[in-house]
């Protein structure tokens, strides 16, 4: 048998590894699963970009978003899952920084993106100030 933990120097860990990334929105299974195009992700980046600063309304990001989904010619099937694919190219700076300090896997319906990210960045004291 192997060493489970074999040793390692201390170099061994100072260097960069993406092995054990696992994206923060898991998108689920399906066999009808398209590959974003890229102009696709440029449309979004460049239509709704969301930073995560004070002054930004986490709301109207997401009204904003979902205007250029529905844009998009969906398949009502596919529609949810290229959400969550997308999502994240909306995001920029301190948005980004916090979609990948989520545990791994942690999104999974849009329900659940969109709870978190207006918890996030659109807290209770920000609707009591309102």
């Amino acid at each position: 048998m192997g060493d489970e933990n074999p040793r390692r120097s201390l170099g061994d860990y100072s260097r960069l590894s993406h092995e054990g990334y696992r994206n923060t929105i898991e998108v689920p299974n399906g066999n009808d699963l398209a590959p974003l195009r890229s102009d696709t992700i440029r449309l979004v980046q460049n239509g709704c970009s969301f930073h995560g600063f004070r002054s930004e309304d986490s709301n109207q990001h997401l009204k904003d978003f979902l205007k250029i989904m529905d844009s998009i010619d969906l398949n009502v099937e596919t529609r949810e899952r290229t959400r969550l694919r997308l999502f994240q190219f909306s995001l920029r700076d301190q948005a980004s920084n916090w979609l990948e300090r989520l545990p791994a896997g942690s999104n999974s319906t849009w329900e659940d993106l969109t709870t978190r990210f207006l918890a996030q960045f659109f807290p209770p004291e920000k609707t009591s100030k309102l």
